[in-house]
């Protein structure tokens, strides 16, 4: 979701003037949403700032189902995070993992200065799965009486992609059908399907992760560049604008139901 249009959702911490952000944060069962993303290469065919994108308009899709229930306001999104394995490619803005930590818990200590009782970090990079469950837990700590939580946000895809994807197992990767169709759906104007160039992950480990949703326990860091020639992994070729608004409905009304569980947990 572009900023512009994000900027006017009812939902919008940017949108609001200081003293209603207090007012909101003070109410009961009150949650802020901070979108975390990237700023990373997504082959020849999709935006640097996929991540970005589509994490922020799911926080915004998902806030925006429950705002006339519970108090919510969606910051900002966090625009890079931890990418140094898409470095090779060009076009990459990465922090390192003490940066990534240190923001996102600066981030934290200033929105919850403003009451509010439960903040959700929804993140929409894989590379920054561990550093998201590290600073949750640290600022979790700091702060016993609030609720902090983390997710990322297509792990909620897991129970019902089967019923719309086309590709096997490897086609939903980095680029590949599942955020190809999410952006042809939500920003067609960013993506160049005649540029949508990908090839299967060959890993020699069979317990590395495969695809965005078949996931492996061994972790081994290696640049992208050994795995693609385009820095895409997956089908793109299978991507429509169908399936993004599929995906997109589906994820919003998994947002919705623990956005709805958040604030009920956490009311006085």
């Amino acid at each position: 979701m572009a900023f512009d249009k994000a900027i006017n959702d009812s939902s919008a911490w940017a949108a609001q003037s200081a003293p209603k952000i207090r007012t909101i944060g003070k109410k009961d069962g009150s949650v802020a949403v901070v979108p975390v993303g990237s700023i990373e290469q997504h082959g020849n065919h999709l935006p640097v700032s996929t991540d970005t994108i589509l994490v922020d308009a799911m926080a915004h899709g998902g806030a925006e189902r429950v705002t006339d229930e519970m108090p919510i306001l969606v910051t900002p999104p966090v625009w890079t995070g931890l990418s140094p394995h898409h470095m090779d490619f060009g076009g990459t803005i990465t922090l390192s993992i003490e940066t990534l930590l240190s923001l996102l818990g600066d981030i934290a200590d200033s929105v919850l200065e403003n009451d509010f009782d439960a903040v959700l970090f929804l993140n929409g990079h894989g590379g920054n799965m561990s550093v998201l469950g590290t600073a949750v837990t640290g600022i979790g700590q700091r702060f016993p009486d609030t609720q902090v939580l983390g997710l990322t946000y297509f792990q909620l895809a897991e129970q019902f992609i089967d019923e719309i994807r086309e590709s096997d197992i490897g086609g939903m990767a980095h680029g590949g059908e599942f955020e190809t169709s999410l952006l042809l759906y939500l920003q067609p104007d960013l993506v160049d399907m005649d540029q949508a160039e990908a090839r299967s992950l060959d890993d020699p480990y069979d317990l590395r992760r495969k695809d965005l949703f078949e996931g492996g326990p061994l972790s081994v860091y290696r640049s992208f560049a050994e795995y693609s020639e385009t820095g895409a992994i997956g089908e793109p070729g299978l991507a429509t604008a169908e399936k993004g608004a599929e995906i997109y409905d589906r994820l919003g009304d998994e947002l919705e139901t623990l956005l709805l569980a958040i604030h009920e947990h956490n009311r006085e």
